[in-house]
C-alpha cells in the first residue's frame, strides 16, 4: 500500500508541475518586464531602410502597438542621421505625390497596427552622416506622446521606388 501512496503522490505532483512548464516554453507568450520598467506598448515588425549614398532615405515596416490605448509616435532619432521625420505621402496636383512632414506623429490604434510603407507613411532619415549600405544594420529610435522610447535595428536593403518629392511649402529644418 506505500508503494502505491508514494506512486499516486508523485504522479499529482508530476500533473501540478505539467502547466507550469508548458507555459514558460510558449515561445509566444510576451516576456514580463522588470520589476520597475515601464510596459513595452510599441514594437515594430520587419524593419527595413532603403540603401542610400547620401542625403535622405526612408525607414519601413509595422508599427504594432500591444496595449489597450492608442500609441502615437512623436518623433525619431539615429546617430546615421543629422535628424529624423515622421512623414506621410499625399496625392498633389496632376496626381505626382508628395511627402510631407506628418502633423501629430504616427497613431497606431489600441491593439492594432500601422503600416510604413513606400508611397504611404514612412520615417525619414535627414542628412545621413555616412552610406546606408546594403546589409547594414541601422539603430533608430523613436519617441511616443507620453515620452516613452523605442528602439530598433532595421537593415538596409536596396530599393528603387519611393521617388517622391518634398512639398516646397514644408519647413525641413536639417541642422
Amino acid at each position: 500500500m506505500n508503494l502505491r501512496r508514494i506512486s499516486l503522490t508523485t504522479a499529482a505532483a508530476l500533473l501540478a508541475v505539467a502547466p507550469l512548464s508548458a507555459c514558460g516554453a510558449d515561445a509566444e507568450a510576451p516576456a514580463a518586464p522588470a520589476a520597475g520598467s515601464p510596459r513595452v506598448a510599441l514594437s515594430i515588425t520587419d524593419p527595413w531602410v532603403k540603401a542610400a549614398e547620401s542625403g535622405t532615405t526612408a525607414v519601413f515596416g509595422t508599427l504594432v502597438n500591444r496595449t489597450g490605448e492608442p500609441v502615437t509616435v512623436v518623433s525619431g532619432s539615429s546617430p546615421v542621421a543629422g535628424s529624423v521625420e515622421l512623414h506621410e505621402v499625399v496625392a498633389g496636383s496632376g496626381g505626382a505625390t508628395t511627402m510631407r512632414a506628418k502633423p501629430g506623429g504616427f497613431t497606431v490604434p489600441a491593439g492594432g497596427s500601422h503600416r510604413l510603407a513606400p508611397g504611404g507613411d514612412h520615417i525619414m532619415l535627414m542628412d545621413l552622416k555616412r552610406p546606408v549600405e546594403p546589409g547594414a544594420e541601422i539603430p533608430l529610435t523613436l519617441r511616443l506622446s507620453d515620452g516613452a522610447t523605442v528602439s530598433f535595428t532595421a537593415v538596409a536593403k536596396e530599393f528603387s521606388g519611393a521617388k517622391e518629392s518634398y512639398d516646397p511649402s514644408e519647413h525641413h529644418d536639417h541642422g
